[in-house]
């Protein structure tokens, strides 16, 4: 009878603990959510992870920025590489600096969806860029990235001629030499094109693995407009070699003026437009000096230069030249080995038309200092421009290299086509 007692004792306290524990299971229940059904407190459980995740997503701006490069890049172009751009919202700010801190000047675009630099980058710079948007209810994203451009080593470049803005003579071809030599050139040649308002077909012709000139097959119609392009920006022109260049070049042709220098006759026709508009007398390469022959084109002037002999091959047993003249008046350079059409004051009046004696220029009579108009060699110098054709003919020597200068006339269309890399 105790034992049964003791037994319904215990069976009272273990209902009242269990009703206690109950309790204790209802009152954490109503602090996570107040009697839901869901055993994980998800759902209406304003506290879960997916509702902190969910209030976050709220609070978040839809603007999406995107920054190029990608955050980490080298070898990155100088050009066009560096760019900030927007979707669902609209720029508010944009920095770029060096890793050295000096700023970079760009300009948010209109439309407030994109964002570039105001100049050219510099190549082996590391740079930061810095943006920050808005969306449509006025919250902020930003974005940050970090890149290197492209190093001197990893990229190269085309030195070219002629000038842009210049005006040149109908000989002038657009001559490109870079600064690495090519391997791949047919992928460099596609980046460049060479275009004439004559409507002239112009074609690219490589002389080596760094040059490249381009001209049509015959000379450039007088008073044309040339345009040169350069599309090189991110082309590899060797393994791991990249342009970097992106820019458009015009030069306008003028006149029609080729010259023909006859050696046998001694004298210099000058024409313009195909009509002669003054013979004059010159005095060609001794035999011993023979002048090359060939189409010529003046691709440097000097109102005064020193010619020493020494510097092309010509020396005294001393190894001094065999002149060194500090004051040549009215010199045209014809060839990179030296060949010049220049003025002479130290020789004879008596020479020109009549003898050769130089040692390879074509000399016409001048005077000392290069201040009178009206000699030959004054006249043909303020009548000439870089470009016009020098023709010498006669000499009794070969046909100058057409690499020696800008000299690729000697060259037959046929010939100069085969050396095209597209």
């Amino acid at each position: 009878m105790e034992k049964r007692v003791m037994t319904d004792s215990k069976r009272r306290k273990g209902l009242t603990v269990a009703s206690a524990l109950l309790g204790g299971v209802l009152v954490l229940s109503a602090c996570s959510g107040g009697g839901s059904d869901d055993p994980k407190g998800e759902g209406g459980d304003s506290t879960s992870q997916a509702k902190v995740d969910e209030a976050a997503a709220k609070k978040s701006s839809e603007a999406q920025i995107k920054i190029t490069p990608k955050d980490g890049s080298d070898n990155a172009s100088i050009n066009s590489a560096a760019a900030v751009t927007v979707t669902k919202g609209t720029l508010t700010d944009v920095t770029m600096k060096t890793a050295a801190g000096a700023a970079v000047a760009g300009e948010i675009s209109a439309d407030k969806k994109s964002w570039k630099p105001g100049a050219q980058l510099e190549r082996a710079t590391a740079y930061k860029i810095a943006a920050t948007a808005k969306d449509s209810d006025g919250r902020a994203a930003h974005e940050n990235a970090s890149f290197t451009t492209v190093s001197p080593a990893n990229s190269f470049i085309g030195n070219f001629t002629p000038e842009d803005g210049s005006t040149v003579g109908v000989g002038m071809p657009v001559s490109i030499n870079f600064d690495k030599a090519i391997t791949n050139k047919a992928d460099v040649q596609k980046g460049i094109t060479v275009s004439s308002s004559s409507g002239q077909e112009v074609v690219g012709h490589w002389f080596n693995a760094n040059r490249l000139d381009f001209r049509p097959e015959e000379y450039w119609k007088g008073n044309s407009t040339v345009t040169l392009k350069l599309n090189l920006d991110g082309v590899e022109g060797a393994d791991g070699v990249y342009g970097v260049q992106q820019k458009t070049v015009t030069f306008k042709i003028g006149r029609n003026q080729v010259s023909i220098v006859d050696a046998q006759t001694k004298t210099m026709k000058v024409t313009q437009d195909g009509k002669t508009i003054r013979t004059i007398p010159i005095s060609a390469g001794s035999p011993e000096n023979k002048t090359y022959q060939g189409q010529m084109v003046i691709s440097e002037k000097f109102k005064e230069t020193r010619m020493n002999g020494a510097t092309v091959g010509f020396t005294d047993d001393d190894g001094k030249g065999e002149y060194d003249i500090k004051d040549v008046p009215n010199a045209m350079r014809l060839s990179n080995s030296g060949t010049f059409i220049h003025g002479n004051y130290w020789g004879a009046k008596s020479i020109f038309g009549s003898v050769n004696t130089s040692h390879g220029c074509v000399g016409l009579s001048d005077t000392k200092g290069a201040n009178d108009p009206n000699t030959p060699g004054g006249w043909f110098f303020s009548h000439s421009i870089v470009g016009d054709v020098v023709d010498v003919r006669n000499t009794g020597d070969k046909t100058i290299a057409p690499d020696n200068g800008l000299n690729g006339w000697n060259l037959d269309w046929a010939a100069w086509k085969a050396g095209s890399a597209v």
